[in-house]
């Protein structure tokens, strides 16, 4: 039995709202994709500068300690954070 051409237009939208799906699916995983490696590269960044400067690793700290989700924080249970080391070049008080 050979297919009307209503049968066809079926076949052929069922098809193209596949595809559409398909690369609705590719740009939403793109899009999450590009938005954890915004969260990596600031949260490195912030790390550094906390090595280096004591009020981003006061707000680091403040951050950890005031996670919401429990399994979040289990991830920093046993975490040392990074603290700003005096630097060599700031002059002595004392001196």
């Amino acid at each position: 039995m050979a297919e009307t051409e209503l049968e066809k237009a079926e076949k052929r939208y069922a098809q193209a709202k596949a595809r559409l799906q398909a690369l609705k699916n590719r740009e939403t995983t793109r899009q999450r994709k590009m938005d954890t490696r915004r969260k990596v590269i600031l949260g490195g960044a912030l790390l550094d500068l906390a090595e280096r400067d004591s009020n981003a690793a006061a707000m680091l700290d403040r951050l950890v300690r005031n996670l919401p989700r429990a399994q979040d924080q289990k991830a920093f249970v046993d975490w040392d954070a990074p603290s700003a080391s005096p630097s060599p070049t700031s002059p002595d008080a004392s001196s």
